[in-house]
């Protein structure tokens, strides 16, 4: 059986706010993270069905921005 990737630990915001309203999430992914973002926000949807986060990895600083699908959960790089 294979193992579970180690989780690491991520900063997410929305990215149309700061770095003040980041939240700290312990995940495998960048994608994961991005996902637990949005599952963990009370959002009310508007015309579009979609936000787009930033996600940094706290040990590298690497960042990397996903565009989210509300409807369907799915993450795609921002493009």
């Amino acid at each position: 059986m294979p193992q579970a990737s180690p989780d690491r630990r991520f900063s997410v915001r929305a990215r149309h706010v700061g770095d003040h309203h980041a939240k700290l999430f312990s995940e495998p992914s960048f994608e994961a993270a991005a996902i637990a973002f949005v599952e963990d926000l009370p959002l009310t949807v508007d015309e579009t069905p979609e936000i787009r986060v930033i996600v940094r990895d706290l040990d590298s600083g690497h960042e990397h921005c996903f565009r989210v699908d509300l409807d369907s959960g799915d993450a795609a790089p921002c493009g």
